[in-house]
């Protein structure tokens, strides 16, 4: 299916209330590319649509570094899972000005507020762990109307995640050791959890 394709299907099952889309994948997979055209096809569409990713929840370095965390960062513990789904309740409450965080990958942190929600209908979340079914992440399921599943194999993965952390200022061996040592592995726990959404691209 094509972005054309995909916003129909968006525009058929949002009702009058507000319209949740969780689109979920492993790492690299090209959430956040299809999160923005969607809204952007939306937009020019009539329908106003916002993305509000859950990158936005990681939690910050000086934390992960109390954690000892900061070499894993990426994993579920490393996100403020509880912060993200209080988040999505305050979207799903609709009316009200939600303030949403986004994530830089110029300065590696949180960006408070990135995003601000206020009466757009279709609100679109992305990011990996919106349908993994243990610790706080297993309320998020309910709150989406509907999960999207990204899925794209680890030969794909590994050359765009290379060069995301090499733009992002990593080694090429500091590069290889986090994609080799953490996110493949939560690529393997995602793709565990695509038979939750309700459609694999």
């Amino acid at each position: 299916m094509d972005v054309a394709e995909l916003a129909e299907r968006v525009q058929e099952r949002a009702g009058m209330g507000r319209h949740v889309l969780g689109i979920v994948g492993p790492p690299g997979a090209g959430k956040s590319t299809l999160a923005e055209r969607l809204r952007d096809v939306l937009n020019e569409a009539g329908r106003v649509a916002v993305v509000a990713p859950m990158d936005g929840f990681h939690r910050r370095n000086a934390e992960l570094d109390e954690m000892s965390a900061r070499a894993r960062k990426g994993e579920p513990d490393t996100f403020d899972a509880e912060g993200y789904v209080a988040a999505l309740r305050r979207v799903r409450a609709r009316p009200g000005r939600v303030e949403w965080p986004t994530f830089s990958r110029v300065t590696d942190e949180p960006v408070p507020a990135g995003v601000v929600i206020e009466d757009e209908p279709i609100v679109i979340t992305e990011g990996n762990y919106l349908l993994l079914d243990e610790g706080p992440w297993k309320d998020v399921r309910s709150l989406l109307d509907e999960a999207w599943f990204v899925d794209v194999p680890d030969d794909i993965l590994v050359p765009r995640l290379l060069e995301r952390f090499l733009a992002g200022g990593r080694s090429r061996a500091e590069a290889e050791a986090k994609i080799a040592e953490s996110d493949l592995r939560n690529a393997a726990l995602v793709r565990a959890t695509r038979h939750r959404a309700d459609l694999v691209l």
